[in-house]
């Protein structure tokens, strides 16, 4: 299934408690918001997750449904609450409450793309603002509701394990000097959004893989992790953070002379993720 807020790719069985999503992949740059934009179209492209949806996409080959986004996440992150609207680019919005996402211009309507950079030289309209919340954030949304559901009515628990990658610099500037810089950050905001059983077995299959692996350092995870990371009713959420270096020219944007080996490594860690799905998991918080 595919239209513009999102790509969903189904397996012809779903055999795992497993959902595979990618909320920051998107690509599809509006012409009009390019136009409109004071960023080239590299430096736009910056916080884009930039082909992470290329290293998940052979889940639904493991029994796994894959959901990505479309659209881009300079455009509209769908990695915030519908409402977390900045005043600072949205006209006709009240100063919210401390919201440190929004005071950094990363709202659900961002500002900035990365290191700060303005995106727009002015400012939208409430009712631009709302026609994007309304088109792609809510059809996402619901769809990952939907199958989240589907997947917890079917195997008794759902697990959502949502795949992102981080700048480089990011690790090194937020991370302490060493060796031991993680490549792969975990975030389950610290215990709240999965049962740690899962979330150590996952990172297993990261270290296994030859991986450096923290948890929730520097990412703890943001709203997607908080919204559908709910133990408790049998719903988890484990934010997947990969160090874009490892298979991406970052200042070109493009992959680099080991994005296909990564993405073989890749294409292993997914069908071991997978299979916790389909292996009895002691849930002590169900």
């Amino acid at each position: 299934m595919k239209n513009d807020a999102f790509r969903l790719t189904l397996p012809e069985v779903q055999t795992s408690c497993m959902v595979f999503a990618s909320p920051h992949s998107g690509r599809l740059y509006p012409r009009e918001f390019l136009r409109r934009s004071v960023l080239d179209e590299v430096q736009i492209r910056s916080s884009e997750d930039a082909f992470v949806d290329r290293l998940v996409e052979s889940a639904p080959n493991f029994g796994v449904p894959f959901l990505a986004a479309q659209m881009p996440r300079a455009y509209l992150d769908l990695n915030r609450a519908h409402d977390e609207m900045d005043p600072a680019v949205v006209q006709g919005i009240r100063k919210p409450a401390h919201n440190p996402r929004i005071a950094s211009g990363l709202g659900v309507i961002p500002r900035v793309v990365a290191n700060g950079r303005s995106i727009y030289s002015g400012k939208l309209t409430l009712s631009e603002a709302e026609a994007r919340v309304d088109k792609y954030w809510h059809p996402y949304h619901q769809q990952l509701t939907h199958l989240m559901a589907q997947t917890k009515s079917t195997f008794g628990r759902a697990v959502l394990v949502d795949f992102h990658s981080m700048p480089h610099e990011a690790v090194m500037s937020m991370t302490r000097a060493g060796p031991a810089r993680p490549e792969v950050v975990l975030g389950d905001r610290f215990g709240a959004a999965a049962d740690g059983d899962i979330v150590e077995r996952i990172e297993t299959i990261f270290l296994e893989a030859g991986l450096r692996v923290s948890r929730n350092t520097p990412f703890a995870g943001a709203y997607i992790t908080q919204a559908y990371g709910r133990p408790s009713r049998g719903h988890h959420a484990v934010q997947v953070e990969i160090d874009r270096s490892l298979y991406m020219n970052e200042q070109h944007i493009r992959p680099n002379g080991n994005f296909e080996s990564f993405r073989r490594l890749m294409t292993d860690v997914i069908d071991q993720i997978a299979d916790i799905g389909r292996q009895e998991i002691p849930l002590a918080a169900e």
